[in-house]
Formats: C-alpha cells, structure tokens, sequence
C-alpha cells in the first residue's frame, strides 16, 4: 500500500507568478512598437494608441526606477504623474519654439526618459560604492 501525501506549494510558487514578467515584457514590446511606427510615420490604426502607451509608459517607467523607496502603489502613481508632466513639459516647448511634429516630441520624450533613468542608474551606482566603503558593524 502506498501513501499519498498533499504537498503545499511553496510562497513563491503558483499559478500567476511567472505573470509578472511576461506583462512587463509584453507592456515593453507593444511601446517599442509605437515609438518606432510613429518614428517612421506608419499610416496604421494601432500607430495612436501604441504611441500613446510609449508617452505614458517611457517617462513612468523611468520615474519608477528613480523612486525606488517608495510603496509600490505610490510609486506607479507619482510615475504615472511625472510622465504626464514630462509630456506636457515637451509638448509645451515644442509648442513655444514652432517646432512640433510627432517624430520631433517622441525622440524628446524617449531623450529625456533616458535621462531620468541614467539619472537613477548613476545614484544607485553611487549609494552602491559608498555602502561597500562603509565599515559593517
């Protein structure tokens, strides 16, 4: 006679944990797309929306990893502002300059975007080396 025992799943494991990255890598893939049909000025209906998700999620995702100490819901909401006003901010500029054009605020979104992640990448960089120096004790 054999027994049969019921094992728990562990914390970690589960149906939905491997969700996480298969949506960040989904959200990746489809703001790549627009930045790029809106680049080449592909006449395509997913061309706006895909756009759209890149203006948002670009600059957030940015602001995100400067904001690392925060709660996980604060941080997505102030993300989520910061992108709006990274756009605005833009859009204004263009705007006061004569110099819109929908390839022109997408490369200076994706500019400054960059910028804000270098920024965080920098300063993680840096607590990293002065927390290595430091005595533990």
């Amino acid at each position: 006679m054999q027994t049969l025992r019921i094992e728990t799943p562990s914390p970690g494991a589960g149906p939905g944990r491997g969700l996480s990255p298969l949506l960040a890598g989904a959200a990746t893939a489809v703001a790549a797309a627009g930045a790029l049909l809106a680049l080449t000025d592909t006449a395509t209906p997913l061309r706006g929306p895909c756009t759209l998700f890149f203006l948002l999620i670009a600059p957030a995702a940015a602001i995100a990893t400067a904001l690392r100490g925060l709660r996980p819901f604060g941080r997505a909401v102030t993300a989520l502002a910061g992108a709006v006003v990274v756009d605005m901010l833009v859009a204004q500029t263009m705007l006061a300059l004569h110099r819109w054009s929908v390839r022109g605020g997408v490369a200076a979104v994706a500019a400054l975007s960059a910028l804000i992640l270098l920024a965080a990448a920098s300063t993680a960089l840096r607590q990293a080396r002065i927390s290595k120096k430091r005595p533990q004790g």
